[in-house]
């Protein structure tokens, strides 16, 4: 049935036999399909341990695994008694932030009923099945008083000869992506998802992660050393350096042990995303749509909400010797950051802690002559400063009276249950006072965004801030189809100076219109982005799209090609990781009649400049690019 709803046995209550052997009977297949028939989640027939496999028309996504769902240490997964299937399905489609405007969630759904013949605990394996992927997720019931400790170690076990994208942990998620062939994985090897592969023989592509990530510890991704990635819970995660060095060793030895739960056991939803291009990877509306929609008390128009308007923003830190900075005082020179923000169409300016130096009037000032020009103040914070309710009350009530309109909140570090529950404390109480945030030394976000639309951005990503990261073209070719697919992350995009190492400026200006988030956060001082030849195309670049297209020549790592559209406005983005090559790139994702068009390309003998080029163009023409080593290439195309 295209609902899923093969099985076999149900009973009534009066015929179940009481004996185990009697109980735990065979089971049929249970098959999950999509709506267009090509995708199927499949669940094995043998009660004793369960598992399941993916599959893409006639293609093996993930090869049959193992469920292991544990709960105080209950085996959940191992001898089961079937109850029957209840089917459903999902269709529809709401406003979204991202890679285009319209997010859409059309899925069959199945809760499978399921009792553990030991312990005869009761539970759901709910499953459901999009065109472009699958999701999973075990629901235990109990009742509000129960404190029971959830684990799992369900796998995901990958056909031979496919390649993999990944990241260890030692950084958190600020980490450089290997690229292995996946029998090539040592055991022992972490992950922090999402996961990215391709199917060999160019089959298709898939991504693990996990969504809609409430009261529960945070998913990472072990390796088996057998082409198989076991679910590993925080407490699991190996220590990295950035906990270590923020909260220190005996703080992290503390987060080791497995979290309770209150109540009912609801797991994130355990995701793979299936696509048989590129392009639909990036345009998969899974992780958000796995995740429940704002409360309209808070957000009446969900993420349309005023304000949690998208924009770009500004940021002194990365780039402060652009101009000079003597003579000036901290108040007059963010007032001057404000002003050129305002002239480069950004929303947003962040500030760091030095800010909390100046009086609530001078934070008054500063915030009303920001407002003026149409751009809104965001303050740092330190997460530990923010772990009680009586200081969150404080500095979320502080920001509201004083008009500012967010937070950028650091050094989470860990994805501990008890940092996931921060996250929602934090999302709840700044939503109240209509506030948005933005939340750096994060884990991946989880499609929450739906949920909290004032969670504009996680960072959980190596980006700009790292100095030492030497291949950045190669880094910034990966991220779209890794990363970006749990959701925005905050890379700091886009900068003039040496930091941007083996990319040319055009490459820089490309990644812009690449990198999406609701806060786009610009890594150049705002007047180098007014100096720059280029200045009129990256103030048309949007922080989230109404279309996006990946032209079909895009390949992981070596060479990315993004359409993207605003209204009638097209860019068109190209990053290279190297070497020099020539491309034709067509243009037939313009509409009809003729384009005034604006391209930037690199300047082929000076990587830190960049040549301007105005002419006109139709969709019948096909462009021809030369692009540097780390090149890149900028189409603004206007009717």
């Amino acid at each position: 049935m295209q609902t899923g709803a093969k099985s076999t046995i149900e009973l009534n209550e009066e015929e179940k036999p009481s004996r185990r052997t009697q109980r735990v009977l065979p089971l049929n297949e249970v098959e999950v399909v999509s709506p267009d028939g090509r995708v199927k989640f499949i669940v094995g027939s043998n009660p004793e341990r369960l598992n399941f496999k993916v599959t893409l028309d006639d293609t093996i996504v993930i090869e049959p695994s193992a469920l292991h769902m544990i709960v105080d240490g209950y085996h959940l997964s191992s001898g089961v008694i079937f109850g029957g299937l209840e089917t459903y399905n999902i269709d529809e489609t709401y406003a979204w932030h991202g890679a285009h405007s319209t997010a859409t969630n059309l899925c069959n759904g199945v809760k499978m009923l399921l009792t553990h013949d030991l312990s005869m605990t009761s539970y759901i394996l709910e499953i459901r099945v999009f065109n472009d992927g699958i999701a999973y997720r075990h629901v235990v019931a109990g009742e509000a008083e129960d404190v029971r400790v959830p684990d799992e170690a369900s796998e995901f076990i990958l056909p031979a000869g496919s390649t993999i994208w990944f990241h260890g942990l030692e950084g958190h998620y600020e980490a450089e992506y290997a690229k292995e062939e996946v029998s090539n994985t040592l055991s022992g090897q972490w992950s922090g998802p999402p996961l990215t592969f391709q199917l060999p023989d160019n089959k298709g592509y898939g991504a693990i992660t996990e969504a809609n990530l409430v009261n529960y510890s945070g998913m990472a991704l072990e390796s088996d050393g057998r082409r198989g990635w076991v679910i590993g819970l925080a407490h699991r995660h190996p220590i990295n350096y950035p906990y270590e060095l923020r909260y220190g060793r005996e703080e992290a030895k503390r987060l080791a042990t497995p979290a309770s739960v209150n109540g009912t056991v609801t797991t994130p939803w355990r995701v793979v995303l299936v696509a048989r291009d590129l392009n639909t990877l990036v345009n998969c509306d899974i992780v958000h749509n796995l995740c429940p929609q704002a409360d309209t008390r808070l957000f009446p128009q969900q993420v349309e909400t005023p304000w949690v308007e998208p924009g770009l923003a500004v940021w002194d830190y990365l780039d402060r010797n652009y101009e000079p900075r003597e003579g000036i005082s901290p108040l007059d020179l963010m007032k001057r950051f404000s002003q050129m923000a305002n002239e480069i169409d950004a929303k947003y300016h962040i500030l760091e802690g030095f800010a909390y130096r100046w009086s609530d009037e001078e934070i008054r000032e500063f915030v009303d002559y920001s407002n003026a020009l149409g751009v809104r103040v965001m303050f740092w914070r330190h997460s530990n400063q923010l772990r009680t309710e009586e200081s969150r009350e404080q500095f979320f009530s502080r920001l509201h009276r004083l008009g500012v309109s967010g937070a950028k909140i650091d050094f989470f570090d860990h994805e501990a249950k008890e940092n996931i529950d921060l996250y929602e404390e934090l999302l709840r109480l700044a939503a109240e006072y209509e506030l948005v945030l933005n939340f750096h030394g994060s884990n991946k976000p989880t499609g929450l965004i739906r949920t909290w639309p004032n969670a504009m951005i996680y960072e959980g990503i190596r980006g700009m801030e790292s100095s030492g990261l030497m291949k950045r073209a190669r880094h910034e070719t990966i991220l779209p189809f890794t990363r970006y697919l749990a959701g925005p992350a905050d890379y700091t995009t886009m900068i003039f100076t040496e930091r941007r190492r083996d990319s040319t400026w055009a490459h820089q200006i490309a990644c812009l219109a690449t990198f999406h988030s609701p806060m786009l956060t610009i890594a150049a001082h705002p007047q180098s982005v007014l100096d720059n030849p280029a200045v009129e195309v990256i103030k048309s670049i949007q922080a989230v799209w109404d279309e996006t297209i990946v032209l079909p020549e895009t390949r992981i790592g070596e060479l990315t090609i993004f359409a993207r559209r605003s209204g009638e406005k097209w860019i068109l983005a190209v990053m290279s990781a190297g070497p020099a090559q020539k491309i034709q790139v067509p243009l037939s994702f313009l509409g009809e009649g003729t384009y005034k068009a604006v391209f930037v390309h690199d300047n082929m003998e000076d990587d830190g400049a960049v040549v301007v080029e105005n002419i006109t163009s139709e969709r019948t023409e096909t462009l021809a690019i030369e692009l540097n080593s780390g090149g890149g290439f900028v189409g603004l195309f206007t009717k």
